[in-house]
């Protein structure tokens, strides 16, 4: 049928053809024939074939990257799971891992690294901060974990760039720590919760703060994860190798940068770690303390929480007292010190009589200091550029304010 169907066509053609010689040839000599009338496709059929060619080409090249975004999404949500309420603090080393190991792919470009650190940043922050949503909203909730995520695209771009520099998962852990400093301070002082740190809470490299606070420890955990993904490519290039010299031995898998980092992570985690456990477990000699916290709460939920400084101020005054009645009672425990939470008083207690006052009452009715999370004014603040510092304050029920 396919052979009938074709010797159909030919002779249609030549068919047509013949006609067309045939009127050619009736055309007096004086007369020029008629130039056929150019004929193409519409704009609207060039269009439709366009928008069609550009789509399979976005389809063919969303399947190629397929796999490296699912695992940038999955790598966002084992970080996730690192922070509490689910504490894995150990998922922190497979996140950074998977994501080390997109980034560094021949196939992951700049464009390509910002996407996937994006992809990878919202997996991460969207389900980390949901409380911000039950203060402000689902909107403002959301901007904030795109912004976070930001950071965590702008690493990719870093990573991608830095990938082939010898010795690349120091390059990288650095280009880590970069990216949480820059969330730390900017915008508007920036926002540092989601730091890697924060989730090893429960894990032995929390022993590392001692030394170099939260961005050591932050550093320490990347350049562990970054090390163990180029032990992994290193070991996959060797088994894959094709084997050489009469005994069919492979050449040696290049290993020891990335071993070498690994044993210096393992070892200052052994090292630390025991002094943080011995003297975490041996400062008490047995004696317990007991520490109240009071949340006082706002007025009402919604971004305007700045507005109602004094209300706040306030309700952590009320609720210390009620705590006072309650201890004179004999219905809780006398607290050996009493913890307000971050922004307790937005109002500079230093500087505002009236607040300094307030707190003053609250520890005396509860006869312990209290650790107040107040909002400072900058040393460097000025009328036309106001700046302000957050602070947790040492207030004695008899001398007032003190450390901070």
């Amino acid at each position: 049928m396919a052979d009938e169907t074709v010797d159909e066509s030919v002779e249609e053609i030549v068919d047509q053809d013949v006609t067309e010689l045939a009127e050619a040839a009736d055309v007096p000599a004086d007369e020029e024939p008629e130039a056929p009338a150019k004929t193409g496709p519409s704009r609207g059929a060039a269009f439709a074939a366009a928008v069609r060619a550009r789509s399979i080409a976005f389809g063919r090249a969303w399947l190629r990257a397929a796999p490296r975004q699912g695992a940038a999404v999955i790598g966002g949500l084992l970080l996730c799971a690192s922070f509490p309420p689910w504490g894995f603090w150990w998922a922190a080393f497979p996140a950074l891992s998977i994501l080390g190991l997109v980034l560094w792919s021949s196939n992951t470009r700049l464009r390509g690294g910002l996407g996937y650190g994006l992809l990878f940043g919202l997996a991460f922050y969207v389900p980390l901060l949901p409380w911000t949503g039950q203060l402000v909203g689902v909107v403002p909730w959301l901007a904030l974990s795109l912004l976070c995520a930001t950071w965590v695209a702008l690493f990719g771009v870093l990573a991608v760039a830095v990938r082939r520099l010898p010795g690349w998962p120091l390059w990288l852990a650095a280009a880590w720590s970069a990216a949480e400093w820059g969330k730390a301070s900017v915008p508007f002082g920036g926002f540092p919760w989601g730091r890697v740190a924060f989730g090893q809470g429960d894990g032995p490299m929390l022993s590392l703060a001692r030394y170099g606070g939260a961005p050591l420890v932050s550093f320490t955990v990347a350049l562990g994860a970054f090390a163990v993904t180029a032990l992994g490519i290193e070991m996959y290039r060797w088994w894959r190798s094709p084997s050489v010299g009469p005994g069919g031995a492979r050449p040696v898998p290049s290993v020891l940068l990335p071993g070498a980092c690994v044993c210096l992570v393992l070892f200052a985690m052994a090292v630390s770690w025991q002094q943080v456990r011995h003297a975490s477990h041996g400062a008490t000699d047995g004696r317990s303390v007991t520490v109240a916290a009071v949340q006082g709460n706002v007025p009402r939920l919604g971004l305007d929480f700045n507005a109602q400084r004094r209300a706040v101020l306030d309700y952590h005054v009320k609720e210390t007292l009620l705590l006072a009645a309650d201890v004179k009672a004999g219905k809780a425990p006398a607290p050996q010190f009493v913890v307000w939470p971050e922004n307790s008083s937005d109002i500079d207690p230093i500087r505002n009589a009236d607040a300094a006052e307030a707190i003053t009452e609250a520890a005396q009715a509860i006869g312990v200091p209290i650790l107040v999370g107040g909002v400072l004014r900058h040393p460097d603040s000025t009328p036309e550029q106001p700046k302000s510092i957050n602070s947790v304050i040492g207030w004695d029920p008899d001398s007032g304010p003190g450390e901070r």
